[in-house]
């Protein structure tokens, strides 16, 4: 009978690198299994029985202080187990600080913190370094130790800061098996001192578990359920009903020059205020499918708001409540899936029909367990508020092309139908063009808005918290966002109309001033989004062979008669903070993807500089795919439920200006303190869920939105346009929302910091006839 394989422990402190360590180990120790607990999962003496059927233990990273109860848990024992319990243990980062702490070293900040920074570590070749040759290493640290009085403990590498002198990189305990390295030898940059130094702590591990003749007990299935299944290991997927029928795709492929995405919404109605509309457009490059729903007054639409133990189900005729039961509202959503596969529809395109529409910040945040102290309010948008779209025209700008679709049985007529009307259009299209916009303009009038601006004071204010929260070792970055209200006492309609839609205006006013690639018109009563975003965040491939992509941009330059290539790869990739912001970025996401689909991650470019058509970008690309066969069980059964897991796991967006901050959760803890609105659509994403298998999702920035409750579900009907209580052609006036923010590092300059925010929401504010007030 073979041995068993050796069994690791790994000690979470709640860090957002903890899965990217977890495959490193894979990597140093073939076919090892890994078993993650967090800190506080356990105290020490109950314990110290299970270590025996451990090889090793892993104290990884995480937020705060090796002196704070809270913050440390049981890794600060950890360093006094008995000799009988005694067993080989590698810290990093915040697991070095507590090894040196508990062994009488001091504890001190850095004078300039090292956030995403490579520094060059300098070794003697020994121990833990031997046969390793020159370090370049990634830091992620605000505090350092000084080894003098200390005992017991020896340094073993070390690097030189300008402004913080000497710091320690790496030590070792003289009589113990214990090591430890202050960088991230897990970092998706660090060179030389990664896998090289974790295959020596192995092999002086092993050599110290020989020496002292320390056997592994093999493992006892009672212990599973402290310890759980090891790592990788992907979330068990929702098994569906057998479908006898599967929906199949019916697709007519048109050649019709000439007619755009904003063409083809007139001709299905958009006007129509007061009736549901999608539309996911790739009005710039390097987008390149624009989605467009055909809803009908039996398109299913889909809401949630957290804390409800149900979801809305809705369309024009009735809408009632589902109770989840044991689901949560992502499991309740793969059953939903799981009973709507489609096949057969054409390979050329991403989208065959399926869910389209937003998640909500909170929703992740949620996710993440860290609840909002929500404030009872009757205009909350819904935290998931999609609809099921059967019926689609997508348009491909890359090959000119137009397709009709629908997923309905039996609805050749249909398609036929709206091939013909799209024809016309193109063949009447100059009279169609007149008719539906010489009445109104796409801009708005000057002077019918009122700003209402984040105070200036109290947000310089908060940049400096947040920086503090930064010196003390609770977080990485933190993007600090705020909201800024419009209200527009003179809408665009004519008031007599009942038939138009200001808000499709703004949106077409919002292409033409900042054309996105990841651009979006979502009418989901109570909620409209108009988003010019121009972030992807996830998109995964249809199964077989599914790849999960997240593409992060962090870094922008925006073009101008001397900004070259040349220049703007200088201002880019020679920017230490922009490099480091990536780097961070990459690094979390890295771990978020591990967390779902196990070891088969890779980073496929990194802060690579793209032309837009507007800026210069920094962008990198990290892909991942499941174990070899999961995602064909996971075609058969779970119609991308995978791809929707690493959504899930993802969430809120921790890219992009960085939305949240690294380590994730404590950045999302700190931000609740230092925001005083919910986020709500800002920051969380679009985009949509194919009943294919794949998806698609886009961050929700650069982005307004807006609550309108005179359409909206009850829960037993809709109420109708039509009735008298709302009285047609009186308009009330319109209350829109704009978020922005930026990511605050230890560097940033707090009216630096303010006047980015003010240029980020001035994208979006001029739709509305409105600039930043001067002296703001």
């Amino acid at each position: 009978m073979s041995p068993e394989p050796p069994r690791i422990l790994l000690v979470d402190s709640y860090d957002s690198f903890t899965y990217n360590l977890a495959a490193l180990c894979r990597k140093t120790i073939p076919n090892c299994y890994v078993h993650i607990i967090k800190n506080d999962d356990i105290e020490l003496k109950d314990l110290s029985s299970y270590l025996p059927y451990f090889s090793g233990v892993i104290v990884g990273p995480g937020p705060g202080s090796p002196d704070i109860p809270e913050d440390i848990g049981l890794v600060k024992d950890l360093w006094k187990i008995d000799d009988a319990h005694l067993l080989p243990v590698f810290g990093v980062c915040l697991g070095l600080q507590s090894l040196a702490l508990e062994n009488g070293a001091k504890l001190r900040r850095l004078s300039v913190v090292k956030h995403g920074h490579v520094s060059a570590v300098e070794h003697n070749g020994t121990d833990i370094f031997k046969g390793v040759g020159p370090v370049d290493a990634v830091r992620y640290h605000s505090l350092h130790v000084e080894l003098s009085g200390a005992k017991d403990i020896e340094e073993l590498a070390s690097t030189h800061d300008e402004g913080n002198g000497r710091v320690v990189m790496a030590l070792r305990h003289r009589t113990r098996p214990f090591w430890a390295v202050q960088y991230h030898p897990e970092s998706v940059l660090t060179r030389g001192g990664g896998i090289e130094v974790m295959l020596n702590f192995w092999r002086l591990a092993r050599t110290w578990t020989f020496s002292r003749g320390r056997v592994t007990r093999p493992w006892d299935q009672k212990a599973d359920a402290i310890f759980g299944v090891p790592w990788p290991y992907v979330r068990p997927l929702p098994s569906a009903p057998r479908v006898n029928t599967p929906l199949s795709a019916s697709t007519i492929r048109l050649s019709i020059p000439g007619l755009s995405a904003p063409d083809i919404c007139e001709v299905l109605g958009v006007d129509d205020d007061s009736s549901p509309f999608v539309m996911l457009e790739s009005a710039a490059h390097p987008g390149r499918f624009t989605i467009i729903g055909c809803l009908t007054s039996t398109s299913l639409r889909v809401t949630y708001t957290i804390g409800n133990s149900f979801v809305h189900l809705a369309n024009g005729e009735s809408c009632d409540q589902i109770d989840l039961g044991s689901h949560d509202v992502w499991s309740w959503l793969t059953s939903f899936m799981n009973k709507r596969k489609v096949s057969g529809g054409s390979s050329e395109i991403p989208f065959w029909g399926g869910l389209i529409g937003y998640l909500s910040y909170e929703l992740g945040t949620d996710s993440l367990r860290v609840s909002a102290d929500r404030v009872s309010s009757q205009t909350r948008h819904p935290d998931v508020n999609l609809v099921f779209v059967e019926r689609s025209i997508i348009l491909d700008s890359t090959s000119g092309h137009i397709y009709v679709q629908s997923i309905t049985e039996d609805d050749n007529e249909w398609l036929t139908e709206m091939a013909e009307q799209l024809h016309s259009a193109a063949r009447n299209y100059s009279t169609y063009s007149s008719y539906n916009t010489t009445s109104y303009s796409t801009k708005a009038r000057p002077n019918t808005s009122t700003v209402i601006l984040p105070d200036r004071d109290l947000y310089r204010s908060r940049i400096n918290l947040a920086k503090e929260h930064l010196f003390a070792g609770e977080s990485y970055e933190l993007c600090l966002t705020a909201n800024t209200h419009i209200t527009l006492n003179d809408p665009l309609a004519p008031k007599a109309s009942s038939t138009y839609s200001p808000s499709w205006q703004r949106y077409k006013h919002l292409r033409e001033l900042n054309p996105a690639p990841h651009a979006a018109y979502l009418r989901l009563h109570p909620t409209t989004l108009l988003a010019s975003s121009p972030e992807r965040f996830l998109s995964y491939t249809r199964p077989p062979g599914t790849t999960y992509k997240l593409c992060p941009v962090k870094g922008t330059l925006r073009k101008g008669p001397h900004i070259t290539r040349a220049v703007a790869e200088q201002a880019l990739r020679g920017s230490q903070k922009e490099v480091a912001e990536n780097l961070m970025i990459v690094d979390l996401i890295r771990h978020d993807m591990h967390g779902a689909v196990g070891e088969n991650v890779e980073v496929k470019q990194f802060c690579t500089v793209e032309e837009c058509k507007t800026v210069w970008q920094l962008v990198s690309v990290i892909e991942g795919q499941s174990a070899e066969g999961a995602d064909k069980t996971a075609s058969h059964y779970a119609n991308g439920a995978l791809g929707w897991e690493v959504l899930r796991r993802s969430l809120p967006p921790g890219m992009s200006c960085s939305m949240t901050g690294a380590p994730k959760k404590r950045s999302v803890e700190i931000l609740q303190t230092l925001e005083d609105e919910e986020r709500n659509v800002y920051s969380g994403v679009f985009g949509y869920w194919c009943a294919g298998g794949g998806g698609d999702w886009s961050v929700t920035i650069r982005s307004c939105f807006k609550y309108d409750d005179r359409y909206e579900c009850d829960a037993h009907s809709w109420t109708e346009f039509n009735n008298p209580d709302f009285y047609p052609g009186v308009h009330e006036p319109e209350q829109w929302v704009i978020g922005a923010g930026g990511a605050i590092t230890a560097l940033s300059d707090p009216d630096a910091e303010w006047d980015e925010m003010l240029a980020k929401l001035q994208s979006v504010l001029r739709v509305f006839g409105a600039a930043v007030p001067r002296g703001h």
